[in-house]
């Protein structure tokens, strides 16, 4: 486990510069839920309950993150869920 932890943070750091507030605080929150992250992944709902902001906003940040290979995206449409990519 304690591994798996080294892993994570080393990976957050390369990614601390290229993240937003909100996004920092989702990866946050995801991590802190264990590997399994949320029932279900994170989606577009959750992530825009969690930073108080628009869907827009939460669709732009969780695709930013796809691009930057930390969330890998799982089905497509209303559908949509986000897991961190380890």
């Amino acid at each position: 486990m304690s591994r798996l932890i080294k892993l994570i943070g080393s990976l957050f750091c390369v990614f601390l510069s290229q993240l937003n507030a909100r996004q920092l605080k989702a990866v946050k929150r995801m991590l802190k839920e264990g590997p399994n992250g949320f029932e279900g992944g994170m989606t577009a709902k959750k992530y825009m309950r969690i930073n108080q902001t628009s869907k827009p906003t939460a669709t732009r940040d969780l695709q930013k993150m796809v691009e930057l290979n930390i969330f890998k995206m799982e089905g497509d449409g209303r559908s949509t869920s986000y897991q961190i990519n380890f």
